[in-house]
């Protein structure tokens, strides 16, 4: 034991991860670009508690966190409306995003984990074909593994060789664009305090006004950059809609990027292993990745722990990437198939669902649960039920064929998890890799 392990990046999971390996013993740090305090986006973030038990973590104390409510989703006409009813168990936490970053943080500093901020990341440092430490600003840093956790845009991954078969940038429709900020809030809420607008204003973005007891929080997102023209004029749309949403900004107003897609084909490389948004791990429609990071960070760790002979190759990391699809990847790849298509709607198409009662409330019941998630797809996969939906929306031949489309990749992306090769061989791995990739090419 004392293997050196270098964290690149502050993100959830790699801290999970490293506070399991230096309770194990492991020589570990995270190296981080911003200010400890400066740790967590201003707002609040939306997560499976169950991610924290996964790794081991006492769940935060009860008045540092609320369970989320039922979102209402209103269709892009705005003339019909479905809401959740998620159930009791599967309810997620809604906490302050710095005092999740504060209980990870503590928790792995308890268990050994060094933290340097303040220090920018910019490359891995490549001996032959292994990943051998990493470069900042100021230093070569070396280590026997690398935890990527630098997040979407990370300078590890991206600088990585091509040989290694990993993909370094998202594709389009990969990315989402955000602006969320915390306003006054002018009138109370009875009903619908979480209301998600699909397709908004005719436009390729979804919002949401979300009521609290001080203030009411607005999201703007879509697959291209915002102006700040554009969030002023969307923000004046929700206000003739909303009476809560008042016009002085209480806090937040950060414009970031997250990832909306499926999971990174190849999570591993000799002396190397992606996690969290590094590795695109949210789930691809709500963005929300948290949870997964964490449940990711102990199979990480267990494959780590696992190599007894300490060699962090990718041969002995493939633990980490099979465990990985078989629990949570295999449920998330599927989603991304259905979130291609929909990022492809029209608003017409959208208005059709809701219109004919294709979607209804159980549809929309989705959240980061595991369960949850697969469930979903199954439902979607049941073949009667594909008949019914189908034969709903065969009087609009195009929209037909797009939902069949979809089922059919989404069969396909469902075998292929499926095909992963059980042992690492280069080879067979980056031919898995190619047709894994294949399935969510849509042009």
């Amino acid at each position: 034991m004392g293997k050196k392990i270098i964290v690149a990046g502050g993100g959830h999971g790699g801290i999970a991860a490293a506070a399991i390996l230096a309770e194990h013993g492991f020589d570990i740090t995270v190296y981080e670009k911003n200010k400890r305090e400066d740790m967590g986006y201003d707002w609040t973030d939306i997560f499976d508690r169950k991610g924290l038990l996964a790794c081991g973590m006492e769940m935060p104390p009860e008045d540092k966190y609320r369970l989320k409510n039922d979102m209402t989703f209103f269709s892009p006409s705005r003339n019909k409306k479905l809401k959740q009813h998620v159930p009791e168990d599967q309810l997620e936490i809604q906490m302050e995003r710095k005092d999740i970053y504060n209980h990870i943080i503590a928790h792995a500093e308890k268990c050994g984990v060094k933290f340097v901020y303040e220090t920018e990341i910019l490359a891995p440092v490549m001996l032959g074909g292994r990943v051998a430490g990493i470069k900042t600003k100021d230093e070569t840093i070396y280590a026997d593994l690398v935890i990527d956790s630098a997040g979407i845009s990370s300078p590890i991954r991206k600088n990585l060789p091509d040989a290694l078969g990993i993909q370094k940038e998202p594709d389009k429709y990969d990315t989402f664009y955000v602006y969320r900020a915390f306003y006054n809030k002018t009138a109370p809420v009875e009903d619908d305090k979480y209301r998600v607008y699909l397709l908004f204003d005719n436009k390729q973005q979804i919002c949401w006004v979300a009521d609290d007891e001080e203030y009411t929080d607005v999201l703007i997102g879509r697959f291209t950059p915002l102006t700040d023209e554009e969030v002023e004029d969307t923000l004046g749309k929700l206000r003739e809609l909303n009476d809560d949403l008042g016009t002085e900004r209480l806090r937040g107003g950060q414009y970031v990027t997250i990832p909306v897609r499926q999971p990174l084909g190849l999570l591993v490389a000799d002396g190397y292993a992606a996690i969290g948004d590094s590795a695109f791990m949210t789930v691809p429609i709500i963005g929300s990745g948290i949870a997964n990071s964490l449940k990711a960070a102990r199979l990480l760790a267990d494959a780590v722990l696992d190599d007894r002979d300490e060699l962090f190759s990718a041969d002995t990391l493939w633990k980490y990437q099979r465990d990985f699809y078989k629990k949570l990847g295999a449920g998330l790849a599927p989603i991304a198939i259905i979130k291609l298509m929909v990022a492809r709607f029209s608003p017409k198409d959208l208005d059709y669902f809701f219109d004919n009662e294709i979607l209804n409330s159980d549809d929309m019941t989705i959240g980061a649960d595991t369960n949850s998630i697969m469930c979903f797809i199954e439902k979607l996969m049941n073949l009667n039920s594909l008949k019914l939906k189908v034969k709903g929306v065969m009087s609009d031949f195009v929209l037909s064929r797009k939902v069949l489309g979809m089922n059919t990749r989404i069969a396909a992306v469902m075998a292929i998890t499926k095909a992963m090769p059980v042992r690492y061989d280069r080879k067979r791995v980056l031919s898995w890799v190619e047709g894994y990739n294949k399935c969510f090419k849509i042009d």
